[in-house]
C-alpha cells in the first residue's frame, strides 16, 4: 500500500490529523492528501472501515439517487437548511462520478437506493482504501485518541493524545462516528471530547432502529415479510382516551423481537417521541386499499364458495400469506373446526375488524447494537457547514455521524458522510 505505516510514536508535525477511519474519515483524509496536505489518519480499530464493510447487510447503500438537491434535503427535516452548502459542493451526482471514475459503477434499486454494481460493501471499502493510498497519508491503526489537548483559551486544538503518545497538526478533522453498531468501534467517543472542549452535544438515541413488541403473535411470525401493510400508531396517557398519532404504509418484517423493515426503521424516531406522552400501541391493516364493507363482501364470496369446509381449512384464502395461523390464534371463530356455513355474522365482522386492525403493543426501541443510524452529536448551529469547521474551535472540523442530524435510511446517511468528508478535506477557513 502507498500510505505510510508507523509502528512507533514519531514526533512529526502534520498539516492535518484525521480522527477516525470510517466512511467520512476516509473521504476527508484522501481529499486532504490529494489537495497537497500532509495527513495523519488515526484509527482506533486494527482495521479501517469496519462499519463500512458490513453496512447494508454487506451490500452498502452508497447513496440515494435523488439528484435534485432540494428534494434530497427534504428528507432531513430541520437540518436541511444547514446542508445546502456541503451538498452543493459534493452532491449525489458527484458520488456517482467518484465511484464510477474508480471503476465501481453504481446501480439504482427500489426506493432510489444506489449500490455498487457488485453489491459488495467490501468493494466500496477497497475504493476508499485506494483513495488514501497516497504518499501524503500516514496511517496509524490501533491508535485510539484518548483526548484532545487545547490551548489556554480553549479555542484551538494543540495535539491529540493516544496510548502511543501525542500527535500535533495545524488542523484536525473529527470523523469518530456516532454510537450505532458499537461492535465496530462506533461508541460515541468523540462526543465526550467535544463536551470537554466546549461544544454542545445532544445525547445519541437509536433513530433508525427496529421496534420491540412483546406480543406472542408477532414473534410467531418471525421471518415473515408482508409487502403492503398499513401500521397506525396510538398513544394513551393515564386516564385519557387513546389518540391516533400517525400511520405509515409499506413492507413490514416480523422478527423474534418485534418489527423491522425500512418502513419501521424510518419511523422509529417518531415512535420514540410518543413514549414521552404515554403507552404506545399500534394496529396493522392487512388490506389498506380495501374498506371494511368491501373486505366483508370479499370474505362472504369466499365463504359462499366453501360453505361445507371447516374454517381452519379456508382461512388461508382470506388472509395475506403467512397470517392464517395468526387469525386462528385470535379465536375470532371459537372453534376452528366450525363449518363455514355456521359462522355467525358477528364472527364474520370480527374477522374483518381483525384483518383491518391487528392489535399490538410497542414496548420500546431496540438498542444501539441494532441501530442502523443513531442521532445525537453536535448541533449544526455550532458548525460552519460551508467548510465543516467548528464555530467554537478555530482549527477543528467535523463530519458525518458526529453531527446531530436526523435522517432516514436508504443511502442518505452515506451521502452525508461523502459530502461532509469531502468538504472538510479541503480544509477551508
Amino acid at each position: 500500500m502507498g500510505y505510510a505505516m508507523l509502528s512507533v510514536y514519531m514526533p512529526e508535525h502534520y498539516d492535518v490529523i484525521v480522527i477516525g477511519g470510517g466512511t467520512s474519515g476516509l473521504m476527508a483524509a484522501g481529499t486532504a492528501a490529494n489537495n497537497g496536505s500532509k495527513v495523519l489518519l488515526l484509527e482506533k480499530n486494527a482495521e479501517l472501515g469496519k462499519k463500512l464493510k458490513i453496512t447494508g447487510g454487506g451490500r452498502c447503500n452508497i447513496t440515494n439517487a435523488t439528484f435534485d438537491n432540494r428534494e434530497f434535503l427534504s428528507n432531513f427535516g430541520p437540518a436541511a437548511k444547514f446542508l445546502h452548502s456541503p451538498l452543493s459542493q459534493f452532491d449525489v451526482q458527484a458520488t456517482f462520478d467518484f465511484f464510477e471514475e474508480r471503476d465501481l459503477p453504481l446501480v439504482v434499486q427500489a426506493r432510489k437506493r444506489a449500490f455498487p454494481h457488485t453489491e459488495k460493501a467490501y468493494d466500496v471499502f477497497k475504493v476508499m482504501e485506494k483513495y488514501i493510498t497516497h504518499p501524503n497519508v500516514t496511517l496509524l491503526l490501533s491508535h485510539p485518541v484518548l483526548r484532545m489537548n487545547m490551548d489556554t483559551d480553549n479555542t484551538q486544538v494543540l495535539s491529540v493524545t493516544t496510548p502511543n503518545g501525542d500527535f500535533t497538526a495545524d488542523k484536525y478533522i473529527l470523523c469518530a462516528g456516532g454510537a450505532s453498531h458499537p461492535e465496530t468501534g462506533s461508541t460515541g467517543d468523540g462526543f465526550g471530547w467535544l463536551r470537554k472542549i466546549g461544544h454542545t452535544v445532544k445525547d445519541p438515541t437509536p433513530s433508525i432502529v427496529p421496534l420491540r413488541c412483546p406480543d406472542k403473535w408477532i414473534h410467531d411470525l418471525s421471518g415473515t415479510s408482508l409487502s403492503f401493510m398499513k401500521i397506525t400508531f396510538f398513544v394513551e396517557n393515564k386516564g385519557e382516551k387513546k389518540k391516533k398519532a400517525f400511520s405509515k404504509t409499506g413492507k413490514i418484517l416480523f422478527t423474534h423481537f418485534g418489527l423491522s423493515s425500512p418502513l419501521i426503521l424510518n419511523c422509529a424516531h417518531l415512535v420514540a417521541d410518543l413514549f414521552y406522552e404515554g403507552q404506545v400501541t399500534a394496529t396493522i391493516d392487512c388490506y389498506p386499499d380495501t374498506d371494511h364493507g368491501a373486505l366483508e363482501k370479499n370474505i362472504l364470496n369466499i365463504f359462499d364458495q366453501n360453505k361445507n369446509k371447516s374454517f381452519k381449512n379456508i382461512v388461508k384464502e382470506i388472509t395475506p400469506r403467512g397470517l392464517h395461523k395468526t387469525l386462528l390464534d385470535f379465536n375470532v371463530v371459537a372453534d376452528p373446526d366450525t363449518k363455514v356455513h355456521s359462522i355467525s355474522k358477528e364472527e364474520r365482522k370480527a374477522i374483518v375488524q381483525l384483518l383491518k386492525a391487528l392489535p399490538l403493543k410497542i414496548s420500546g426501541l431496540m438498542g444501539m447494537d441494532r441501530a442502523v443510524i443513531s442521532d445525537g452529536g453536535v448541533p449544526l448551529t455550532e458548525v460552519d457547514t460551508r467548510t465543516m469547521k467548528s464555530r467554537k474551535i478555530n482549527n477543528l472540523y467535523m463530519t458525518g455521524d458526529i453531527l446531530h442530524i436526523n435522517r432516514p435510511s436508504g443511502g442518505y446517511s452515506f451521502q452525508l458522510c461523502w459530502s461532509t468528508g469531502w468538504v472538510a478535506g479541503h480544509l477551508k477557513d
